[in-house]
């Protein structure tokens, strides 16, 4: 079978201009919405880049302070250079059923639920791979679009990275005050010492200052947030059962 000239020539046109020209005859519309398509995926194909433990990845509050020419401190930290105590801090005050959810901790979603739709006043109810992946991939206003990407980013964080490494990213991305993020950063603002040379009461306050860590300050701590560390102190002393798929 004979090919015409202008066959010919359409067959050389390498692969990347055909894409380019099918683009570009699309209605605005069209690649707007694959525009969108391709923000939606890009979480995804971080999250198994970031299995890389030599990847550091930087949460949305960082490079939104890089944008605003702010900068920020924070000195990445293996989980193995953390004071374990500040693991089982933050476990206790931020989701003790870390271990033993895949990412959502859906008995606790059904409940929030229940109490939203009936009016009233609700926490959170965020896990450590939720909060995970809100600081990684999304913004921190509170919306149902923002929870419906969310919950399955988390799923999926969780799935795919061990609850250590897991555990890794959140504490070395964490905001701790104005600028500050990460756990060793941290430490050495708030209390002059290394994140693993962090005292039980010392953890127990940063890991209750995390809920608003610009208003509650870990190293010039108020009344009630002491009251609160106690008890967090308290119960990070118990939590062994709570923290074996850290340290096991």
């Amino acid at each position: 079978m004979d090919v015409t000239p202008e066959r010919e020539e359409s067959m050389a046109v390498p692969f990347h201009r055909h894409v380019m020209l099918w683009l570009t005859d699309r209605p605005i519309m069209m690649r707007v919405v694959l525009a969108i398509l391709a923000l939606l995926i890009l979480p995804y194909v971080l999250i198994f880049l970031y299995v890389i433990p030599f990847i550091h990845p930087v949460s949305t509050l960082m490079l939104r302070d890089l944008l605003l020419l702010r900068g920020y401190d924070r000195q990445w930290v293996s989980i193995d250079k953390i004071s374990p105590v500040l693991v089982q801090s933050v476990m206790m005050s931020e989701d003790g059923q870390y271990c033993f959810h895949g990412g959502v901790d859906w008995s606790e979603m059904r409940m929030l639920l229940t109490d939203t739709l009936g009016g009233k006043s609700t926490r959170g109810g965020s896990t450590i791979p939720m909060q995970t992946a809100k600081n990684l991939f999304l913004w921190n206003s509170r919306s149902f679009v923002r929870k419906a990407m969310e919950l399955p980013l988390a799923v999926a964080s969780d799935f795919v990275w061990s609850k250590r490494r897991l555990m890794e990213i959140y504490l070395n991305i964490a905001e701790w005050g104005p600028g500050i993020y990460g756990i060793e950063a941290a430490a050495r603002y708030h209390f002059k010492v290394p994140a693993s040379k962090l005292t039980s009461r010392q953890a127990a306050l940063l890991a209750v200052s995390l809920p608003n860590p610009i208003d509650r300050n870990a190293g010039k701590p108020g009344r009630g947030l002491r009251r609160l560390a106690a008890v967090i102190e308290r119960r990070a002393r118990n939590s062994g059962e709570y923290i074996r798929c850290i340290y096991d």
